[in-house]
């Protein structure tokens, strides 16, 4: 088994395809309320502001997903070109979003449920969809690019349902009352304090760039990578941009939506009446579903492969149903940990997991910094200059900006487990006499 390797047969688009569909283009409906209110009415500005961001740290993922092209994530990079004991920190950090991504799957279905069924019991929402999923996931779960392509056209086909229906109520005077205005990117209200805590709120939006390079072991060609990369990031980046674009003309400020905290339902309701509700409910319930079970199966895998690498304890986590073969432990843990939906804000969970993203991000830029500026000396021309030293500078100090901007209640949970990751260390290092070197945070798709 440990000679087996992954079949290289995934081209171009359906590797953009799997990125577009792990970023769920419908989350644009879900934070709209969030961000608008944090933003005071600019939430395409705040897009912008996150993709201008994202772009350069897509730009050095692209050249270390081709330095080292077996395992692609933030902590190999830092481990591999910085420290071991860095990367370890980083993997921990860049833990916590793929630990969190299934809870916020769970928290989105409870809002959709909960505006549709207002007086049934949140809970039970909760408990039935996180029961259903980790059973899935203990019985097998197989992931095709295929099933995944229809899910990403469906949702793409909803929003430009959705545009359609923005043209018809924007000629009518709803809203700003026209199709071509500047008020959803600027007015006189707008401060850049705001629109960069919006913009972190968004940045849980482009996370599925990141998960590309997961799957950098089954491309056809290893060349496709940085380009299918940069793809993900502008074709999702304009999905919500425009997205966000033409709700913010339709609604100027939060104040019809009765529940800001995921407005999709009654954007749906109020763009195309009950049934275009429904049918948009259905639909971003499908993707989120899907993404649901994706996530919680990947960490479950993760967390497996921590475990049987010894980073976690291998009696547990590097457990395998004998039956389902699959890492069973893991599936069950990771559906408690999603049952916390139950009571937190979509706000507050996707800001927490920025934390971690957010410090992934910026060790990617700065690892493109170690890598080819100090080890390979690649600072002679003013190409060289500019690729490896200036645009990842950029990009750390950008990332930076968001990640000071993020919620207080999510920094103070991100630096506790980040906390928790260096005493963890320490203990595994000191008193277990474990070498850092021999942990492998490694991504399985």
């Amino acid at each position: 088994m440990e000679n087996v390797t992954l079949k290289r047969s995934l081209g171009l688009w359906a590797i953009v395809g799997l990125g577009l569909g792990y970023m769920t283009p419908t989350i644009a409906f879900d934070t709209f309320g969030i961000v608008s209110k944090e933003t005071n009415g600019v939430v395409p500005l705040a897009y912008i502001t996150a993709l201008t961001v994202m772009l350069f740290t897509a730009f050095s993922y692209g050249k270390m997903v081709q330095v080292f092209p077996s395992a692609g994530s933030a902590y190999t990079y830092t481990r591999e070109t910085m420290s071991p004991h860095l990367g370890f920190i980083v993997g921990w950090a860049a833990l916590l979003d793929y630990i969190l991504l299934p809870m916020v799957n769970a928290l989105i279905i409870r809002l959709y449920m909960e505006s549709i069924f207002p007086g049934v019991p949140a809970w039970l929402w909760v408990i039935s969809y996180v029961a259903i999923v980790t059973l899935v996931n203990i019985w097998g779960i197989g992931k095709t690019s295929n099933l995944n392509s229809l899910l990403v056209l469906f949702s793409i086909i909803l929003i430009v349902v959705f545009i359609a229906l923005a043209f018809i109520k924007l000629s009518q005077g709803m809203g700003q009352g026209t199709i071509f205005t500047t008020e959803p990117l600027f007015h006189a209200n707008v401060q850049l304090g705001a629109v960069l805590t919006g913009a972190t709120v968004v940045c849980f939006s482009f996370i599925g760039f990141d998960a590309v390079t997961m799957y950098a072991e089954e491309a056809v060609d290893q060349k496709i990578m940085p380009k299918a990369i940069l793809l993900t990031v502008f074709i999702g980046g304009a999905i919500f941009f425009i997205t966000g674009y033409f709700a913010q003309a339709l609604f100027p400020d939060v104040s019809n939506f009765k529940v800001t905290d995921d407005t999709l339902p009654e954007i749906g309701l109020y763009v195309g009446g009950t049934l275009f509700k429904l049918f948009l409910i259905a639909g971003a319930f499908a993707a989120t579903a899907a993404s649901g079970l994706a996530s919680h199966s990947s960490v479950s895998r993760l967390l497996y492969v921590m475990g049987r690498n010894g980073v976690l304890p291998r009696k547990l986590f590097g457990y395998v149903h004998p039956k389902f073969r699959t890492p069973a432990f893991n599936v069950v843990l990771v559906g408690i940990i999603s049952l916390l939906a139950i009571t937190p804000s979509l706000e507050l969970v996707t800001s927490i997991i920025n934390f971690g993203a957010l410090i992934a991000f910026s060790f990617v830029n700065l690892s493109v910094i170690a890598h080819f500026v100090f080890r390979l000396k690649k600072y002679k021309t003013a190409r060289e200059i500019f690729s490896y030293l200036i645009m990842p500078l950029i990009g750390t100090v950008l990332t930076g900006v968001l990640w000071t901007n993020l919620h207080i209640d999510a920094l103070i949970g991100g630096v506790a487990w980040i906390v928790i990751g260096i005493l963890y260390m320490v203990f595994q290092t000191k008193i277990l006499k474990t070498k850092i070197t021999d942990y492998h945070f490694e991504e399985v798709g």
